[in-house]
């Protein structure tokens, strides 16, 4: 089984505070990774370092390394807009533009230099078909994506991260503001999508862990202190603080 991405020797500070200490990691093709740990260990800091997104902090500073397909992300002269369309984000709160749906998913296409007509139309129904929300608002293109519901409206905001056939998608809570029925179709989508894409989803959930991931990292401290398949992890944990963690012994 191949990696798609390796995470090397990371370390990450704002400032004088330490964020992340030396993590090491890799990503399986094809799989949801889930990385779970109480709050403030440094779940989305990790995430985000995986599509260079602390290049946006002038006080961040990494050191070590993330590599794609074997090639590092974080070499001069990348060019981080490639990085960002081939590792794709979805944020914790839903965060349409305030643009029609039609727009909202081909925005990223367009500024990918495509424009022709047929082109943009195929690719964003293509993608909000693969995002489970096509039958919903097909008839509704037009319409403001700010009138979506709030779990329609994450649904959105995957669909246009995989308008540009991203490779990986990382996922920062996903459905921590969304109600149990659209978290349940977020959940399915996260499932079906995995078939097409590397999927890295930061949960507060522990059930969420168990019930989409194949794989699960547990962080703690800046730290990642358990990493395996998510059904050992959870069922026979080797270290001491997964087992705290899992028992609701801290967090």
């Amino acid at each position: 089984m191949s990696n798609k991405l390796e995470v090397r020797n990371i370390e990450l500070s704002f400032g004088a505070k330490q964020v992340l200490k030396g993590i090491d990691l890799n990503i399986r093709e094809n799989k949801v990774t889930a990385l779970i740990g109480p709050s403030g260990c440094g779940k989305s800091t990790l995430l985000r370092s995986m599509n260079r997104m602390h290049d946006l902090s002038p006080d961040a500073k990494v050191t070590g390394d993330v590599l794609l397909d074997g090639k590092s992300i974080y070499d001069r002269g990348v060019n981080v807009v490639e990085v960002r369309s081939k590792i794709g984000m979805v944020f914790q709160k839903p965060n349409p533009f305030p643009k029609s749906i039609f727009e909202n998913v081909a925005y990223g296409l367009k500024v990918n230099g495509i424009n022709n007509k047929q082109t943009l139309k195929e690719k964003v129904e293509n993608s909000l078909k693969s995002s489970y929300l096509w039958n919903e608002v097909q008839d509704d293109l037009n319409k403001s994506a700010l009138a979506l519901s709030g779990g329609q409206q994450q649904r959105l905001c995957i669909a246009r991260a995989i308008a540009v056939a991203p490779e990986v998608i990382l996922m920062d809570e996903p459905c921590s503001a969304l109600d149990p029925i659209s978290t349940a179709k977020v959940e399915e989508l996260i499932v079906q999508l995995k078939e097409n894409y590397t999927i890295i989803i930061v949960t507060h959930n522990m059930q969420q862990a168990q019930r989409i991931s194949n794989y699960t990292a547990v962080m703690y401290l800046g730290e990642v202190v358990e990493y395996g398949e998510t059904q050992q992890v959870f069922n026979a944990p080797k270290e001491p603080l997964t087992k705290d963690y899992i028992g609701g012994s801290f967090g």
